[in-house]
């Protein structure tokens, strides 16, 4: 605030000795700093994208949730952290100023121009500028409510089989096999869940998703509580591909900002990042020695970077422009050999060694094993069984879709899920492998016989609401 305010008065005290167009500029940069700020279209965003991780209905550090000008307010264990008119008097202000402020936690602090943003619209009697019918928040104790099954983009199985853990719209549901309604809905803020997982222990889900264009968030719940352990907001889009390493210990996850982050699950800490990618990263896993992270990405490449030092290793696919026909989706290890499997924009699955076992030669895609035969359209899910003897893939076209189930060891041997209506964009192997989940834009989840493909249950992967129709009016009528 002092380093934006002294030009100014140091300018017009010397006024008189300016020319007449700097003292017309000076008189606008006064008159814009005076600016009414909009908590909706300024305020807010900052504090969803910095503060809401730690501070929503859902989590409440320290009694506080930062979601509505009334919550501000109402304030936390330390009272109210506005006092409208008085930034430096505000809980709010204090907590995020000075050389090492207090919050954010655990994450860089506000920058100054946001801090100048929140000291003006306080300054200004922070007036509540929120839209009338914007509605009532999501929380758990009002889930969103679906008049048609939403679109699924991830599912997994938990490791003990028993339960099916699949996105929705601001949530995660946790479905039993027997197609009933979900025994518990994990609600978090994030609009949209791209990604998720069960630690190997299955007691922690890690959840990568976010709100485009405002926020990434990675969520890491306690499932058999329902309890959000740690809500990390990282860079502002979308975060996707997460992937625990062997121990549960470590969550990899890439983003729509090209970036690869790790961070430990006990804290929430980020403890790695690797910027090599081009465009974004959709997909991680996990060396099976757990020492090196496997990433793909939307730039046709699959990278190697050691987990430790977040050091760029090596390019595991071909480098020769157009060995590649479109961007990478997802990838997999192999349960027991350092191998993955990748699948991507152009429909055919590949199972790739991780390491190079000689060097490099213009053209080559030495680490290449296998290729698999090809789906219409782009892959956008892929799940190995547990002991890697097979896998399955689900596809687009845009209008159609197609879920495959293959031998890892023989790429004539496949097995096609019959009867899909749409788009299949998330696939998952129980772990006793008899069994696959495949969904998609149609919202259905259908558990099929991974020996037959044949759909064996079919059921909305939400609660649906019917609508109530709107009434016709009256015939007869002036």
């Amino acid at each position: 605030m002092r380093h934006t305010l002294f030009p100014i008065v140091f300018l017009c005290l010397a006024g008189l000795a300016l020319p007449v167009g700097h003292r017309g500029a000076v008189a606008q940069d006064a008159a814009a700093a005076e600016k009414k700020v909009s908590y909706y279209r300024s305020v807010r965003p900052i504090l969803q994208r910095r503060c809401s991780g730690c501070h929503f209905d859902g989590k409440r550090e320290g009694g506080l949730s930062v979601i509505a000008v009334s919550e501000l307010v109402k304030g936390g264990e330390a009272g109210t952290s506005l006092a409208a008119g008085k930034p430096d008097e505000s809980v709010l202000v204090q907590r995020i100023s000075g050389e090492k402020p207090d919050m954010p936690l655990n994450s860089e602090p506000l920058t100054a121009e946001q801090i100048l943003t929140l000291r003006t619209w306080i300054a200004q009697g922070a007036e509540d500028d929120t839209p009338a019918d914007v509605g009532q928040a999501i929380t758990a104790e009002h889930p969103p409510l679906y008049s048609t099954p939403p679109v699924v983009t991830s599912i997994d199985y938990s490791p003990d089989g028993k339960t099916l853990a699949v996105s929705g719209y601001h949530e995660v549901l946790i479905h039993t096999l027997d197609g009933s309604a979900p025994v518990k809905r994990l609600v978090g803020r994030s609009q949209r869940i791209e990604s998720l997982a069960f630690s190997p222990n299955g007691q922690i889900l890690a959840v990568a998703g976010g709100t485009p264009s405002l926020f990434g968030e990675v969520q890491l719940w306690n499932v058999a509580d329902s309890k959000l352990l740690h809500s990390v907001t990282l860079s502002y889009d979308t975060l996707f591909g997460i992937s625990f390493n062997g121990d549960g210990s470590l969550v990899a996850f890439g983003g729509a900002d090209n970036r690869v982050r790790v961070i430990k699950v006990e804290s929430g800490e980020v403890m790695m990042k690797m910027d090599a990618h081009s465009d974004w990263v959709h997909g991680t896993t996990f060396s099976l020695q757990n020492d090196h992270l496997i990433t793909v990405s939307r730039d046709r490449s699959m990278k190697l970077t050691i987990v430790a030092t977040g050091q760029f290793v090596d390019n595991i696919t071909s480098i020769t422009p157009g060995a590649l026909k479109g961007g990478l989706v997802d990838v997999q290890r192999h349960p027991t050999r350092e191998q993955v499997l990748a699948v991507g924009a152009d429909g055919e699955p590949r199972l790739y060694k991780i390491f190079r076992e000689q060097a490099r030669q213009i053209g080559d895609d030495f680490n290449l094993v296998r290729a698999y035969q090809k789906l219409a359209g782009r892959l956008c899910d892929v799940d190995l069984s547990p002991s890697g003897n097979k896998f399955v893939v689900g596809a687009s076209t845009a209008v159609a879709g197609a879920a495959r189930i293959y031998l890892t060891e023989d790429p004539t041997k496949i097995v096609d899920v019959p009867g899909l209506t749409g788009p299949v964009f998330a696939v998952s192997f129980r772990p006793d492998e008899l069994q696959v989940a495949v969904s998609g834009f149609d919202g259905l989840i259908r558990l099929c016989n991974a020996e037959t493909g044949a759909v064996e249950q079919t059921f909305p992967a939400a609660p649906v609401t019917p609508s109530t129709p709107v009434a016709a009016p009256a015939a007869g009528g002036d």
